[in-house]
């Protein structure tokens, strides 16, 4: 995956109103376009782009979620590009299962659901740094999931469980535009 494929695939991305989504588009485009290493974990100034995974429910109008072990908070699976992805929703699909043992089906392609732009906190050797993160949406082949160190607890959530899980907006967004494109 070059930074000029993945900018391709970001201008071809429609926010649809997402005030949220459309500024996070040209800050991360931006970090494609100006920026010497966009997917290193290294580069931490003006941040690089990551990949979640937005994995819907075999059968049900549910999505993946786990619970962060560092971070502790409810979120989709997803994390770091590495060198051995040979997409960025590959990339996406690799972390959901290496995180929650989810089994992506391989039928339907997957789509960006969404772009969010966030701030990770200072750890060790880490500053603050941003995350220019893009949804991928999936579906998995069955209700299978697993904890995993990195997910400590993982569950299937329908929209009536997200104010529980204090789901963010922009992951809430990106959801909601997948379902709607059903």
């Amino acid at each position: 995956m070059t930074r000029d494929d993945a900018a391709k695939v970001l201008e071809k991305f429609d926010p649809n109103g997402d005030g949220l989504a459309a500024k996070s588009k040209e800050l991360t485009l931006d970090v494609l376009r100006l920026t010497a290493a966009p997917f290193s974990r290294k580069q931490y100034e003006p941040g690089h782009v990551t990949c979640t995974a937005l994995v819907f429910h075999p059968d049900e109008p549910k999505v993946l979620f786990m619970h962060h072990h560092r971070l502790r908070r409810w979120l989709l699976p997803g994390g770091h590009v590495e060198k051995s992805d040979e997409t960025l929703a590959a990339a996406a699909a690799r972390e959901a299962e290496e995180e929650t043992r989810v089994r992506i089906d391989a039928g339907p392609a997957p789509r960006l659901a969404g772009i969010d732009v966030h701030g990770i906190p200072a750890k060790k050797t880490e500053p603050f740094h941003l995350h220019h993160d893009l949804i991928w949406c999936f579906r998995a082949r069955t209700a299978e999931i697993t904890i995993t160190s990195e997910a400590p607890a993982v569950v299937w959530a329908g929209e009536g469980d997200w104010s529980r899980l204090q789901i963010a907006e922009s992951i809430r967004n990106s959801i909601r535009r997948m379902a709607l494109s059903r």
